[in-house]
């Protein structure tokens, strides 16, 4: 609630319960996330001419995301978190897309995913690295059976091809337009 930039006056306590329930999410941006809302809550804390204390309860005190926050050590952080991305292959080093195939029948999105993977196998590993497919993180949604790919390349344009081969690809096999999501540069990967 503090988080949201509400101006409470005479703050001087804020607790952060499950501060790291945010890192376990499978989002490469979790830590980002942690750090920031550790931070923004750390700062309605103490305005003004009052002392402020923020306690936070966490799994992982060590994880880099909470050190930093608890330190407000932005530079450190973006510095640790730059490292990860790279390491892994993440943006801004990479472009990422990620493709849901989606149907209320689980076995033909079990099926289109199949298909779907058919074209990508080739591609794998010339230019584009192709993850999946896997149950997507919100494996159904609005009773929806939900398979997900996660596409990375250094190359936008080798990216943007192979995309536009995998829709001409689906239409040819009678997979509907509605049962793939394609999301170039996602915000959330659920």
């Amino acid at each position: 609630m503090l988080a949201k930039g509400h101006d409470f006056h005479r703050v001087t306590l804020v607790g952060v319960v499950s501060a790291d329930s945010s890192l376990t999410m499978p989002d490469f941006r979790a830590a980002e996330r942690t750090f920031q809302l550790l931070t923004q809550v750390a700062g309605r804390a103490g305005r003004g001419d009052l002392r402020g204390r923020v306690l936070i309860q966490t799994f992982y005190p060590e994880h880099y995301a909470i050190q930093d926050a608890v330190r407000q050590d932005y530079r450190g952080f973006f510095g640790r978190e730059i490292q990860f991305r790279k390491m892994m292959a993440y943006p801004p080093f990479v472009a990422l897309a990620n493709v849901i195939v989606r149907d209320t029948i689980l076995e033909r999105a079990i099926q289109w995913s199949r298909q779907l993977s058919e074209f990508f196998i080739p591609h794998n590993g010339k230019g584009l690295r192709i993850l999946g497919p896997a149950t997507a993180p919100l494996a159904r949604l609005k009773k929806e059976h939900r398979f997900q790919f996660l596409l990375k390349s250094p190359k936008r344009s080798l990216m943007t091809k192979i995309l536009s081969g995998a829709i001409a690809y689906c239409d040819a096999k009678k997979i509907p337009q509605t049962a793939v999501l394609v999301d170039v540069d996602p915000l959330s990967l659920m």
